[in-house]
């Protein structure tokens, strides 16, 4: 074997992750089916209830979003019960937060009491995590960061709490899909983001700190999309690798079929950055809905006005929302009305985010199974 496993909450996995992936992208059948195979898998906590169509019938024209708060509880509850089942005890099944979301603090508890191995947290500094995990000191934390500024401000805070992250996630902006960690737009290439040097960064960092053998593994994650890249990064100085495209469009991912085809198909002059509503920036499949929407983009936020109004699910979902506090800088649309149409398959409403990679296996629906093997061997599965 010429890689060394992922030591991760006392555990030996594959140093393969999958990256969370909301609304509903990345739910029970995906994490599930990557921990039965030893590695990572990942449910994104966001607004899981798309999956439950009694947990939509109960919230269905409701506009009390503590009742939905409430049942989107329920739904990230089942989720990880299915997803362990699924597992059959191997592997590990994480639970990925965002930072930048209200209710970001009962979703880690509720993920915590659900028997989630991991939290997983970006979209912002989990600075807290700590705090919220305090009662389930055995549950893994590990933060989601672009830089090594960024991580060092988080493991020095954590330590001194007596807290020290399990594992790093370094994402870089210029590769990866979803909300992106950088400021805007224009920033998501700037060097300081390069792979090479965070790790080199970080280990001059963990050095400092006197951390040794408690340093925490490093995972690399945007633009992994070959086992030649696979290899390339776990010699030199990353313990994992994590890719979320790639897992979304496998036969297991949760999403409609109509999803995986959008984004299998998609190529690199078919994304497009912008600015979304949570105030950073994002990279999605150019699809009619989003291509109008950036022609429309500059009137829509020079119209900007804070109106409670105009959060169409009235779920107050985001702490800070472009469009519902009138942040004229920022995008102007319902991300959750966008992300549940995109996951349904809704190629003319939906937003569809896309790692800015290629897909291993070209625009072929193929297992989590054949996916991890490619990774860690190169051998490709026979294509139809």
């Amino acid at each position: 074997m010429w890689f060394k496993p992922l030591n991760l909450v006392g555990r030996e996995l594959l140093p393969i992750v999958q990256g969370g992936m909301g609304v509903g992208i990345s739910a029970h059948r995906l994490a599930g089916a990557v921990a039965h195979e030893n590695a990572v898998g990942t449910i994104a906590s966001i607004d899981l209830r798309h999956h439950h169509p009694d947990l939509l019938e109960q919230t269905h024209k409701c506009r009390d979003h503590e009742v939905i708060d409430r049942v989107n509880l329920t739904a990230l509850d089942r989720e990880i019960k299915a997803a362990h089942e699924t597992a059959q005890g191997k592997g590990m099944v994480a639970v990925n937060v965002m930072k930048a979301v209200r209710d970001y603090a009962n979703l880690v508890r509720q993920a915590c009491q659900s028997g989630a191995d991991a939290i997983v947290m970006g979209a912002g500094l989990p600075i807290d995590l700590p705090e919220l995990t305090f009662d389930f000191p055995k549950i893994g934390l590990i933060p989601i960061l672009s830089d090594s500024r960024g991580i060092g401000i988080v493991l020095k805070k954590w330590m001194r709490k007596g807290r020290k992250a399990d594992a790093v996630v370094i994402e870089h902006p210029a590769y990866a899909g979803g909300h992106l960690g950088a400021c805007n737009v224009d920033g998501l290439r700037d060097a300081r983001f390069d792979f090479e040097r965070v790790l080199g960064e970080c280990h001059a960092l963990f050095a400092e700190l006197g951390l040794g053998q408690d340093a925490p593994p490093l995972i690399v994650a945007g633009g992994v999309d070959s086992h030649e890249k696979v290899r390339h990064w776990l010699n030199n100085g990353a313990s994992a690798v994590q890719l979320g495209t790639a897992f979304a469009v496998t036969q297991e991912g949760d999403a409609d079929a109509e999803f995986k085809r959008v984004l299998a198909e998609a190529k690199p002059e078919d994304l497009v950055e912008f600015m979304s509503v949570a105030g950073l920036p994002a990279r999605a499949v150019a699809t009619p809905w989003l291509t109008q929407y950036i022609k429309r983009e500059a009137d829509l936020q020079g119209k900007a006005k804070a109106d409670p109004r105009r959060c169409t699910q009235r779920m107050d979902c985001l702490t800070q929302c472009g469009l519902r506090d009138g942040l004229g800088r920022i995008g102007q649309f319902c991300i959750d009305l966008k992300l549940a149409a995109a996951v349904r398959g809704e190629v003319d409403k939906g937003l569809f985010f896309r790692g800015g990679g290629t897909l291993p296996f070209g625009q072929a629906i193929r297992s989590v199974a054949e996916l991890i093997d490619y990774l860690l061997t190169g051998r490709m599965p026979v294509m139809a």
